[in-house]
């Protein structure tokens, strides 16, 4: 731990901070991971397992990086063989 870190977390406690956990962000919040997306992102997999993370962020107009944390981290999907 470097000495200018723990010098911040002293001014931050000097200043009446409470805990060391990140502050609330401005800014819009995430509104593609959702649960109607969840659900579509899954259909449209079960109907056809071979769409790729592309073609399904076109069909449903989200960012690839939405689809693909859908597909990996919320339904736990990952390649199983390749061709």
């Amino acid at each position: 731990m470097s000495r200018s870190r723990v010098y911040q977390w002293c001014t931050w406690f000097g200043e009446g901070r409470t805990s060391l956990g990140d502050e609330p962000k401005s800014g819009r919040p995430k509104t593609s991971t959702n649960e109607e997306n969840t659900t579509r992102v899954d259909e449209l997999i079960r109907c056809d397992r071979r769409m790729k993370i592309r073609e399904i962020a076109l069909k449903l107009d989200i960012p690839k990086s939405t689809v693909h944390e859908i597909v990996h981290d919320t339904l736990g999907y990952r390649k199983v063989s390749a061709r």
